[in-house]
This record gives structure tokens, C-alpha cells and sequence, in this order.
């Protein structure tokens, strides 16, 4: 069995074990909420595992090293702290994230601001997880190239077919399940990896390995090499576009609680940390073995320090097994990523693009059909990406820049100020679309090969693309237009600040009160989770239900309840908790509802009730 072969036996069976955990969720998938939030059921330790898994792409890693070799550790504010900081920020912002009734981001604005920014909101979250996915993919066919001469176009494929197959069967389910296997597979890696490369310096130079620890310039070793200036910049050009990136926004809806999403990002904070540490490490070692690629400088040297691990593990004649179990190591870190920016994009498609604006009365079976159709286009889409799009971090970053400028102003001044409207947000986020867009184009076109980006040696202020520029452009729009416009509705605040909330149940018609039916109470299903407890009633109706006038009826029937986001779903607002009221959306057939709640611990009886009064006014506007 030659090299290639064994490498194919290896990764047939590790994509067997994925696809059998995707096999495993396969018949969990219910509703949306289990197909892209896990059913709101991951512990801190999934969440912690496979927020760093997905973070973690096998041409990221190989692009830190490549830094590290050339920069030294002034290279993390590129993208390794931005990395940790952005999660352990996540963390902090956890407690307002989780209590927000929304799976996807453009729904969430939606919620806020109302349909103005759902549809393009959706188009660009896609095309920015495409890209971060295209960075995968060509990770992936770099290793295989070096390793075994393999063609851009099969690589691609490999990825494609192994992530979609398990993905389209558990769902968001799946992917946190063997970003876990994943995430341990890739440190493992770089961990043993790092031992190796260093303990091969330390033999060439006949000193012991600590030595080597000193053997680099004075700056190697400071962060701050670049200057306090410089940090800023990178700071402020990033970090807010990972911050609000959706796929770790989804990880925090889909854990069991506040508490499991909070420690998880931290978590993943840590983890991540641990591993560009093996990257450092890693850098050292082959910068002794290889001077010649850090005496070339940055950027000269980067074409030869990115693939340098790859190299080095070329020039050691290591065993057929080992290069088979390094290729599958550096798969499995662009499987954890694929399949989080696959998920997280095909949400976008199915909820806010299918159900939303086509079809927004299909049933649950028919959507989670429209979910794994969406995920296939995602992974489709982002593998014809790989083979037009040249560098990894360019990639990651256009992507991160776009979605920075266009609408960070709108989904975080959104949570946090009241005063913000409508009308800012769609100001803001064309203008940040637009000048961003261009920057980037104008950047791109205007940098001759190898040579510095144009509009940084203009001003380095406008590195990054100029993102920037193009941020405070958009801020200064979206407080500006916000200001001069009217306030938002108080039902819309409701959804986001709890005074307000309480300030609408108290001013709305008081809803029934009396004891619900026994019979009621006792058809629904409680599942714990932390914190809370979900309840489910499912409701059975006679003939066919034309969803469309059912939602008209039912939010004219009173004032309570809501459609706040299309016509997807419609909910009561008996609560200042948005959570704990419940909402209404198409079964699994025409002639099903689903009711939904997520009660507090210390008001789960009263929740039961409502959902049993809810289901009485249902079943009242039905009959007409």
C-alpha cells in the first residue's frame, strides 16, 4: 500500500466516525432549533471545544507559523489575538445574546429594526461564511498537495463530500459533537508536532532545546513589537467583526444556559490559546532548521514559511503512517471549520431567505429538507471559491472587513442603545457595504505582486483594507440618521430591553388568568436545560391551515400577540422574559402547530398556563 493509499484508509475511517455521529443526530432533527442550535442542549465543554475547533482552520494554523517565523510574536494582533480576544469578548456579551429569541443574526434584526435589513443582512453573512469556508478548503489542498501532489480540485472535493454528508444528517448537533473529536485530533497534532520540530533544532544545533528559547532577536518575544499604535489599528480593524461573527453567536443560542455559553467562550479562549502556543513553538524550531526563510522577510519569505511545517515534515522521511496521520490531522482542522460556516450560512439561506420571504408557512419537515439543501450550497459554492481566491488570511479578512463595516454599528448599538432605528441601521450598513467594498476592490487592484498594500502606504491607518475608514463612516451614519429619526416602536424594544418589556405586558389587555384545562396542561412536554425548562405543545388542527391568514387572525385576535419577524412564527407577549412566552410555528404538516416556551425555573407553572391559554385562543381562531 503506497503513501497516498494508507493517507485514503485513514481518512475513510475518520470520516466514518463523523458520519456515523451524524447518523446518531439524524433522527433528533425536529424543528430548526435542532437543526441549527443544537435543540439549546451543548454543555460548556462542547461549546468551548467547538468554538476554538472552528476557529482553528488548517491554512490559518499554517499561516500563524509563517508569521511567527518572520514577525515574531508582533504577528499576533494579525490574527492570533484577535482570535482570543474576540471569544473571551463573546463571553462577556453572553448574557444579552442568550436572551434573544432569534436563531440567526438577520432575524435578530429583523426583530429590532424591522424588515429593512433581514434580506441583504442574510446575503452577506452568507457570502462572508463561503469565504471563511474557501479558507479552509485551500488549507486543506495545500497540505495534500505537498504531501502527496494532489490536485487542487480532488482536495476540494474530499472536504466537500465528508463535511456534507454529516452535516446535512445532525445539524448543528453534529458539528459540535465531532468539533470536539476534531478540535482534540488538531492539538494533539501541533502539540506533538511543536516537540518534534523542536527536539530536530535542538540535535542541529548541538544545543539543548531551552537554548533555543534565547537563540531568537530581543523583540522575537514581544507582542508589543509593533508598537502601541500599530496594535490599535490591527485591534480595531478585527476584532469587532469576530465579535459579531454568527456561527459563535449560534454556539452561545445553542447552549443549555447562560452559564454553559458564558465559561464555554472562555473556554474556547483558552483552548485557542493553546494551540497558536504550539504554533509559536513550532515557528521557533523551524526557523533554526530553515534561517534562510526569516532572512528572506516579510512578505518576501511568507510564500516559503507558510507551507514550512509541511516542508519540514516532507524533509524528515517520516513513516507512510505518520504523513498519513499528520494529513488527517490538518484535515480535521479544515472539517471543524467547513462545517461551522457551512451550518451557520445554509441558516441564513433556509430561515431568512426560504422561510422568510418564499415560503414562510412551510412545515418542519419541509424546511429541514430546504436546511441540508442549503448546507450542500454553501460547501458547493465554497469550493468553486477555492480555486479563484489566492490567500488564506486575505480571504478570512476581506470577509471579516465587509461584515465589520456593514453592519456592526447595527446588530451591537442595537442591543445596547434605544435610541437606535430603522432608518440608522439601513443607512449605516449600505454606506459600510459600499465604501468597504470599493476600498477593498481599489486596495486589490492598486498593489503590485509582493509588494505592500496600496492604501497602507498611504496611511497605515487604512491597513486592513481600510476597514477603518469605512467603520467610522458607518458609525458616524448610523448615530447621525438614528438621532434624526423617529424612535423605534416600544413592541420592537421589548424584544431586547426588559423595562421595556414590562412596560408593554403592563400596558396590554390583561389575558385570560383563570386555571387552564387539565387535560390541556397534561399534553405539554417539559425538557430541562439548565437554567430553564422548554416547553412543547403540539397542536393538531382539522384540514388544511392557510398559514398566511392564521397569522392575521391570530395577532388581530389580541393585542398579545406579535409577529415581529415576519410570518415565520408568532408570538405572545404575556412576559417582561421574551423567552418565556410562547411562540407559534408551523408542525411538522399543514395541520400541525408548534408551540414553544422557555421558562425560568421560578415561573415554570405560570409558562404552562399561558402555553395552555395559548393554545385555547389558537384552537378559538381557528374554528373562527
Amino acid at each position: 500500500m503506497n503513501p497516498y493509499q494508507l493517507f485514503l484508509c485513514l481518512l475513510f475511517a475518520y470520516t466514518a466516525l463523523l458520519i456515523s455521529v451524524g447518523w446518531y443526530f439524524n433522527k433528533r432533527q425536529q424543528t430548526q432549533t435542532d437543526f441549527f442550535l443544537a435543540g439549546k442542549n451543548a454543555g460548556m465543554l462542547s461549546i468551548g471545544c467547538s468554538a476554538a475547533a472552528s476557529w482553528l482552520t488548517a491554512g490559518g494554523i499554517l499561516a500563524v507559523i509563517g508569521f511567527f517565523m518572520l514577525l515574531g510574536m508582533g504577528s499576533v494582533w494579525g490574527f492570533v489575538a484577535p482570535n482570543i480576544i474576540a471569544l473571551f469578548a463573546i463571553g462577556l456579551f453572553v448574557r444579552k445574546i442568550k436572551g434573544l429569541p432569534a436563531i440567526t443574526q438577520p432575524e435578530l434584526l429583523e426583530l429590532r429594526y424591522g424588515s429593512y435589513l433581514r434580506l441583504p443582512v442574510a446575503i452577506i453573512i452568507t457570502v462572508v461564511m463561503i469565504l471563511f469556508a474557501v479558507a479552509d478548503i485551500k488549507g486543506f489542498a495545500m497540505v495534500l498537495s505537498t504531501f502527496y501532489g494532489v490536485s487542487p480540485l480532488m482536495s476540494a472535493l474530499i472536504v466537500a463530500l465528508a463535511v456534507s454528508i454529516y452535516v446535512t444528517m445532525g445539524g448543528l448537533s453534529a458539528v459540535i459533537a465531532t468539533d470536539i473529536i476534531q478540535f482534540l485530533c488538531l492539538t494533539l497534532f501541533v502539540l506533538i508536532m511543536a516537540g518534534v520540530v523542536m527536539t530536530s533544532a535542538g540535535t542541529l544545533t548541538a544545543e539543548p532545546v531551552a537554548a533555543l528559547l534565547t537563540s531568537v532577536p530581543d523583540n522575537w518575544w514581544n507582542p508589543g513589537s509593533i508598537g502601541l499604535p500599530m496594535i490599535l489599528i490591527f485591534s480595531i480593524a478585527i476584532i469587532p467583526g469576530w465579535i459579531t461573527e454568527q456561527d459563535q453567536w449560534q454556539k452561545v443560542w445553542a447552549a443549555t444556559d447562560e452559564r454553559s455559553a458564558r465559561n464555554g467562550m472562555f473556554l474556547g479562549s483558552v483552548l485557542v490559546t493553546v494551540v497558536f502556543a504550539g504554533c509559536a513553538f513550532l515557528a521557533l524550531g523551524l526557523n533554526t532548521i530553515y534561517p534562510e526563510i526569516a532572512g528572506a522577510g516579510f512578505p518576501m519569505g511568507m510564500a516559503r514559511a507558510e507551507p514550512a511545517l509541511l516542508t519540514f515534515i516532507m524533509d524528515h522521511n517520516f513513516s507512510g503512517f505518520i504523513l498519513a496521520l499528520s494529513a488527517v490531522g490538518l484535515a480535521t482542522a479544515a472539517m471543524s471549520c467547513t462545517d461551522t460556516f457551512a451550518t451557520s450560512g445554509a441558516s441564513c439561506i433556509s430561515r431568512d431567505i426560504f422561510q422568510r420571504y418564499l415560503h414562510p408557512g412551510a412545515t418542519m419537515k419541509q424546511m429541514l429538507v430546504v436546511n441540508r439543501i442549503s448546507v450542500v450550497i454553501i460547501i458547493v459554492f465554497a469550493t468553486l471559491g477555492s480555486f479563484f481566491i489566492g490567500s488564506i488570511i486575505d480571504a478570512i479578512h476581506i470577509a471579516t472587513f465587509i461584515a465589520s463595516a456593514s453592519y456592526f454599528f447595527a446588530l451591537m448599538g442595537g442591543l445596547y442603545w434605544r435610541r437606535a432605528t430603522g432608518q440608522g441601521a439601513v443607512a449605516s450598513m449600505v454606506t459600510g457595504f459600499i465604501i468597504q467594498s470599493g476600498l477593498v476592490i481599489l486596495d486589490l487592484a492598486k498593489t503590485p505582486p509582493m509588494a505592500p498594500p496600496f492604501l497602507e502606504t498611504i496611511h497605515p491607518i487604512l491597513m486592513g483594507h481600510g476597514v477603518i475608514l469605512s467603520m467610522a463612516v458607518s458609525g458616524l451614519v448610523f448615530v447621525g440618521v438614528s438621532l434624526s429619526t423617529a424612535p423605534t416602536s416600544r413592541v420592537r424594544l421589548a424584544l431586547f430591553f426588559k423595562n421595556e418589556a414590562e412596560k408593554l405586558t403592563t400596558a396590554m389587555a390583561t389575558p385570560a388568568t383563570a386555571m387552564a384545562a387539565p387535560e390541556i396542561l397534561d399534553l405539554i412536554q417539559e425538557r430541562p436545560r439548565g437554567n430553564r425548562t422548554t416547553l412543547h405543545l403540539s397542536c393538531d388542527i382539522l384540514g388544511t391551515l392557510e398559514w398566511k391568514n392564521f397569522v392575521d387572525n391570530l395577532q388581530g385576535s389580541r393585542e398579545h400577540w406579535v409577529s415581529a419577524s415576519g410570518r415565520e412564527s408568532i408570538r405572545r407577549i404575556t412576559h417582561p422574559d421574551i423567552l418565556s412566552c410562547v411562540s407559534v410555528s408551523r408542525g411538522a404538516t399543514n395541520a400541525t402547530l408548534w408551540l414553544e416556551a422557555e421558562a425560568e425555573t421560578n415561573s415554570l407553572e405560570r409558562v404552562k398556563q399561558d402555553m395552555a391559554h395559548a393554545y385555547t385562543e389558537i384552537l378559538t381562531v381557528v374554528k373562527g
